[in-house]
């Protein structure tokens, strides 16, 4: 019987190699419209995802779930790359969610302060410029 063909995953991050996996069997991942599967044989796809739990299975570790930022999936052939802001890696649901808790909504807190930090210096602005064309 022949061996059936597995794929390869690499999980990107913007500075460094998150995760490279090889003889991964199938990939669960999630976009705004749902979650969606992706098996060796499947055709070539483009997908942009959700923040949420990525999932992948291959024989050397089991099931194992890795909590994504929002990015893209691109699946060529056997290869699926993801690219994402960021990304936590666990083997317990439980755990991984009070990870992506602390970690995501720190990031979220910091976001809005520079949000907040960019509005007052984009409102400075306009009224410097209001002031200066009226003069």
């Amino acid at each position: 019987m022949q061996q059936p063909t597995l794929m390869n995953l690499k999980i990107l991050l913007p500075f460094r190699i998150f995760a490279d996996k090889t003889g991964v069997s199938r990939i669960v991942a999630e976009t705004r419209e749902g979650s969606f599967g992706l098996l060796p044989r499947r055709l070539d796809c483009v997908a942009a995802l959700a923040p949420g739990i990525l999932i992948y299975e291959n024989e050397a570790e089991g099931e194992i779930y890795v909590a994504i930022d929002e990015g893209v999936l691109v699946k060529t052939g056997l290869d699926v790359f993801v690219s994402v802001h960021n990304a936590i890696g666990g083997k317990d649901l439980g755990q991984l969610r009070e990870a992506v808790e602390r970690e995501f909504l720190n990031l979220d807190e910091r976001e809005q302060n520079v949000r907040s930090v960019l509005a007052k210096m984009e409102s400075g602005f306009i009224r410097r410029l209001a002031e200066f064309h009226h003069d």
